[in-house]
């Protein structure tokens, strides 16, 4: 048969036909159509379809085609720009607007495009998460007497206690533990119970772009301290306590995010020295204690079970190594201190849903949790190797500064004059998702950088093609 009209032609054509059927009224057949405009059947589905997008057909399979029904008239949009003045007007004369940027956190938990290897994100893959052992806690959890009614406002029990364990080793106490709805949560609380709003808040630097996001969105003012390899820096954090009058330190001492660094034993001490005496917090962000690799060793204990006097608050979770729907955490905090975070998490959630609560319990509990933490350090152990394998192969003229047992990603210097923002664009056009270090800073950046996460890809093959990827974004780039 030979094919005379296109698909733009057939449309065209159909559209004017359209007049000829009432609200509802099928259309010819596929068959028909084919013979009456003389047109192959894949012409005619795809000219189908475009009437379709465009609200004047509807298809129904095994039925055919349809006259769609009257369009609803389109509601005229409102005029919102008296917001403008609302959200700047919001603050007193003599403190910061709050900003609201939730940019850098989007940038790790949105879904890529499909076929775009994600080496951006934050959680575990599908096949590294529990979830089988996850079904059956819930299953067990829903089972329970009581699961579906009002939980205790601190948080179950048993789960603070399992939590006041994990965080102080016998140092913490169960009624020194609030369960939070996850990790981000917990930091949220804290910083908005320990600064006031207009408050300078000491930040790593670089550091976790969700904790400068929750800081400037609650109207504090984050204040980089500089982080090497062996973490943050006494000598300039003591500094920074005078000079900024802030009462809030937030550190990640174990596998920080983005350096991977641990605090050093020796600088431990003068930590904690610094804030006892600036009379000020250490929030300490411990997210990844149960994402250290297999061939990390010992791995210290941690700030809040060294601090009687409640200087550090503690934020930790399961989300990380579990799954990303099980937001549950804990806050663990003394004195007054304790008394206000809970307030806040009171006013500002009620409680954690008890089902989630008793399925955490029910999970941390099983046997398959050991074994779940026993595969996790392993696989990370080696998606760590196929990543710097892969980068050594393909770009070994980037840099790898530091090379963490522990956490899910590598943080790659660039050289200087990178347009890093430009690479992650070029690397998306290329099919990988990479985070440009740009967000992790509070203030102008020392160098570009970018942070590579080998946590979210399916395995080592599909790293090494993330990272191959990559190498032609860069190529593209500098050619």
């Amino acid at each position: 048969m030979q094919q005379r009209s296109s698909v733009a032609d057939l449309v065209i054509s159909l559209r004017r036909e359209l007049d000829r059927y009432s609200s509802g009224e099928k259309l010819p057949s596929s068959r028909v159509l084919v013979e009456r405009h003389h047109v192959s059947p894949v012409t005619v589905s795809r000219a189908l379809a475009t009437l379709a997008a465009e609200g004047l057909v509807v298809t129904r399979p095994g039925a055919g085609a349809f006259r769609a029904g009257p369009r609803a008239p389109v509601r005229p949009g409102g005029d919102t720009s008296w917001q403008e003045v609302a959200l700047t007007a919001e603050a007193a004369p003599d403190q910061p607007l709050r900003s609201v940027d939730a940019s850098g956190v989007v940038a790790t938990l949105a879904a890529s495009p499909p076929g775009v290897i994600e080496l951006n994100g934050g959680y575990l893959p599908a096949g590294l998460q529990p979830e089988r052992a996850l079904a059956a806690a819930l299953a067990r959890a829903g089972r329970r007497p009581g699961a579906w009614g009002r939980p205790p406002l601190d948080g179950m029990d048993d789960l603070r206690a399992w939590f006041a364990r994990e965080i102080g080793g016998g140092t913490v106490s169960a009624s020194e533990v609030l369960i939070t709805a996850g990790g981000q949560s917990a930091l949220t609380t804290a910083l908005r119970g320990l600064a006031p709003p207009g408050a300078a808040v000491l930040v790593e630097s670089p550091t976790y772009p969700g904790m400068l996001a929750a800081a400037r969105a609650s109207g504090l003012r984050p204040v980089p301290v500089p982080v090497d390899g062996d973490g943050v820096r006494p000598e300039l954090l003591a500094r920074a306590f005078r000079a900024s009058g802030a009462r809030v330190f937030v550190c990640q001492p174990l596998f920080q995010n983005p350096t991977g660094a641990v605090i050093a034993p020796e600088r431990r001490r003068a930590v904690l020295d610094a804030a006892r005496a600036a009379g000020a917090f250490i929030v300490e962000d411990d997210f990844a204690r149960r994402l250290a690799h297999e061939d990390a060793g010992p791995l210290p204990g941690t700030l809040c079970a060294d601090d009687p006097d409640g200087a550090v608050v503690h934020v930790c979770s399961l989300t990380k190594v579990a799954s990303p729907s099980l937001r549950v955490g804990a806050l663990a905090a003394r004195g007054p201190a304790l008394e206000r975070l809970r307030a806040i998490q009171i006013v500002d959630s009620f409680f954690v849903p008890r089902p989630l609560q008793e399925a955490a319990l029910e999970l941390v509990g099983a046997p398959a949790w050991g074994r779940h933490l026993r595969v996790v350090a392993g696989e990370l152990r080696l998606r760590r190797e196929a990543m710097l394998t892969a980068l050594a192969r393909e770009l070994p003229e980037l840099a790898v500064p530091q090379v963490p047992r522990g956490g899910y990603h590598l943080w790659i210097r660039l050289p200087d004059g990178t347009d890093e923002a430009a690479l992650a664009a070029a690397a998306l056009h290329a099919g990988v998702a990479v985070a440009p270090g740009r967000a992790y800073f509070a203030a102008e950046s020392a160098a570009p950088h970018l942070r590579l996460s080998y946590a979210p890809p399916a395995g080592g093959a599909q790293i090494a093609e993330g990272v191959r990827r990559l190498r032609t974004a860069w190529e593209g780039l500098s050619g």
